[in-house]
């Protein structure tokens, strides 16, 4: 699946980026007469809590550049070889845009990232004003493509598509007619939890209390205290796995007989 969705994913930057580039330069440099060179950009977070996503998408990316030189793939009548340039954006914005500068430069034909929504908007600006395809594999956040920039695209749902589904789903599903909601602030789990809020409360659950993290926190035992006397059916998490699995040993310890989302 990851394979073939980046299969498709080169498609899409390649079109973009050829079609963007073909009134000034060619696009990718010659390795040789018969042969075109097609850099692909990859950005994740490949250090610190949520490395283990990020070298996923980077080993997704790397199979994809593996099938495509197999398959011996003809750009414009040339055989095309397509190498992978590997930034490690660490989940943070500023960093990201130094990454993407850095791809920019290294004159990639298009981008497979990045992880994070909140790496992902602040990037997304730098490939459009350089005229690069960016493709998000995991940006959820509505603003990444409301921005307006035709060079990026998502591949999945995103946060308010998602928000509506999980409200219901809340409601429907676990009878929640209490809930408690916490965000870790980021660009991804904070519009998560307000449309997942939104949605939940169109469906007649209580909101009955609205807590806030950040993704670099590990101890949560003051938020879910103050949870734990709301008594909430059900205890819904906008942020990453990093915070989510603490979150749950501790809301366990503190005997917090909840559903978690």
């Amino acid at each position: 699946m990851i394979r073939n969705s980046f299969a498709l994913l080169f498609s899409a930057a390649l079109i973009s980026t050829l079609s963007a580039c073909s009134k000034t330069e060619a696009p990718a440099s010659s390795a040789g007469s018969d042969e075109l060179v097609v850099r692909i950009g990859a950005a994740a977070p490949l250090t610190g809590p949520q490395a283990h996503i990020g070298k996923d998408n980077e080993n997704g990316t790397r199979m994809a550049i593996e099938d495509a030189n197999a398959k011996g793939l003809m750009i414009g009548g040339r055989k095309a070889r397509f190498e992978l340039l590997s930034e490690d954006d660490q989940t943070d914005p500023k960093t990201a845009t130094i990454v993407a500068q850095k791809l920019v430069d290294a004159k990639v034909n298009g981008v497979i990232g990045h992880l994070n929504s909140g790496t992902t908007i602040p990037a997304a600006r730098i490939y459009h004003d350089n005229g690069i395809a960016q493709i998000s594999p995991s940006a959820t956040a509505v603003n990444y493509t409301a921005q307006g920039y035709k060079t990026a695209f998502r591949v999945m749902a995103n946060d308010s598509q998602q928000g509506k589904v999980l409200g219901e789903f809340a409601v429907q599903k676990l009878n929640a007619k209490t809930i408690a909601v916490i965000d870790d602030r980021t660009a991804y789990g904070q519009g998560l939890a307000d449309e997942f809020i939104k949605s939940a409360k169109a469906q007649g659950a209580q909101i009955v209390a609205h807590e806030y993290t950040t993704d670099k926190a590990v101890d949560f035992s003051a938020v879910l205290t103050s949870i734990k006397g709301k008594k909430p059916d059900v205890l819904f998490f906008g942020g990453m796995d990093p915070q989510g699995v603490p979150m749950v040993k501790q809301l366990k310890a503190l005997g917090l007989n909840t559903k978690f989302m």
